[in-house]
């Protein structure tokens, strides 16, 4: 008989869903929010690899009891001061919403960061998301951001939070390693103009073609609700909006689709 890698021995059996650390990370999934402690909830080999790639302090791990084979290649990653429960399958599948969970998941924490820090970086370059309200949208905002050297990303009012499981599994990992912050229009766009930042914004009518747009130097891109785009009273301080052409057949682009546009034009530019 093969012997039981030591790793192994440290799988904390919990059958109970009252346990401290699985009602933490019950909660964290369903509020979306980060706990007390600034911990946020993952789920999945992949995310958690990339916490750990990422340089992330894992909290606890949460394994499965079917998935035991799978968490294997986690484990020797693992400070010995991470908890790592081992659940039964029941008790998982009610603490981690995800349709067909992988028998995976921990709470992990992620990196704080600074407006002012933020501010003061070689011709910065922001994302500032108002009343975006889709998972998929913000998810793959954080993806382009990271991917086309955005400074930052904002979540302002009526955004979904960045710390939701789907934007986490949205974003592959990006809300690891990119900054974000969630702030009020009413408190960020002064600052923006204390540190002379452009305000711009996408248009699916008029405005400068995007071939033309200048998007050098310090630059907030602001991008809306899916529906009902930016607020009017946000609009009057956007400087440039951007028309990206495409084809007449097409009413509009999605949200996700057209920040990620902008942000590669502002990548090119940028080079």
């Amino acid at each position: 008989m093969s012997p039981v890698p030591r790793e192994l021995d440290r799988l904390r059996p919990v059958t109970s869903a009252q346990n401290a650390l699985v009602k933490e990370l019950r909660k964290a999934f369903s509020r979306g929010e980060p706990t007390p402690e600034g911990a946020v909830a993952i789920d999945g080999v992949h995310l958690v690899e990339e916490a750990l790639r990422s340089g992330l302090r894992v909290r606890a791990l949460f394994i499965g009891q079917s998935a035991q084979a799978r968490a294997e290649r986690l484990l020797p990653q693992l400070a010995a001061s991470v908890d790592i429960l081992l659940l039964p399958d029941a008790v998982f599948a009610a603490t981690v919403p995800t349709e067909s969970p992988q028998g995976i998941a921990a709470l992990v924490k992620l990196r704080p960061a600074s407006l002012d820090d933020l501010l003061t970086a070689p011709a910065p370059l922001f994302v500032v998301a108002v009343g975006l309200q889709d998972p998929g949208n913000l998810g793959t905002i954080l993806r382009s951001a990271e991917a086309f050297g955005a400074t930052a990303v904002i979540a302002a009012e009526g955004c979904v939070a960045p710390t939701n499981s789907k934007v986490i599994r949205a974003s592959a990992g990006s809300l690891f390693r990119l900054p974000v912050l969630r702030l009020k229009t009413a408190d960020l766009l002064p600052r923006l103009r204390e540190a002379g930042f452009r305000l711009a914004a996408t248009s699916s009518h008029k405005g400068t073609p995007l071939g033309e747009a200048v998007l050098t130097g310090p630059l907030a891109l602001l991008v809306g609700n899916e529906g009902a785009g930016l607020p009017r009273d946000l609009l009057r301080h956007v400087g440039d909006t951007i028309v990206i052409p495409h084809s007449a057949h097409v009413e509009s682009l999605n949200a996700g689709i057209a920040a990620s546009i902008l942000l590669y034009e502002a990548s090119r530019q940028r080079k």
